[in-house]
């Protein structure tokens, strides 16, 4: 059976699980907290995917990399995928929460990257213009990566907004070559 399709299968089960007991938000954060161990703590996959550690053992190292305050709903979600041993698409059923939590909240990710600090004024402004063009909230991250010299990369849902001094030389570097 397709692993994308199992990962979806458990996210959605527990989706609903959270929803009627009214901890969906909770959960949402306690699986990007997961998510974010799983790309932060490369040794954490193949310690959970390991045969000779014990289950009860593997779940309270899952309820930690969660970030230790997990509800208990997600300590039985965690003692069900390790008792059908799918804790190889744990990684995939916290991502694919986030994204059915954000398709039902109907929440959209934004960014900002920025050659150097902005100010909190500015940030909310690109905030305010994502939110007005999307129907939904805004989830805004920033970034900062100097090697744009200056301007800025707004990016959202699928839209990609390059006012860069990098993009515009590379442009002119890409005429001249012609």
């Amino acid at each position: 059976m397709n692993t994308g399709v199992i990962s979806v299968r458990y996210a959605r089960a527990l989706l609903k699980a959270a929803c009627e007991q009214g901890i969906e938000d909770k959960v949402y954060a306690l699986m990007q907290t997961l998510a974010q161990s799983y790309l932060q703590v490369p040794d954490l996959r193949m310690t959970i995917e390991n045969p000779m550690l014990p289950k009860e053992k593997k779940r309270k190292l899952l309820e930690v990399a969660c970030g230790n305050d997990c509800p208990e709903l997600v300590g039985r979600f965690l003692s069900l995928v390790l008792k059908d041993e799918r804790e190889d698409l744990l990684q995939l059923m916290a991502n694919d929460y986030v994204t059915l939590y954000r398709k039902m909240k109907n929440i959209i990710r934004g960014k900002v990257i920025t050659a150097s600090p902005v100010s909190s004024q500015v940030e909310d402004k690109m905030k305010a213009l994502i939110q007005s063009r999307a129907q939904g909230t805004v989830e805004f991250n920033t970034k900062i990566d100097p090697s744009l010299i200056g301007g800025f990369i707004l990016e959202y849902d699928t839209y990609r907004m390059d006012t860069s001094v990098k993009s515009q030389l590379n442009a002119i570097l890409t005429q001249l070559k012609k």
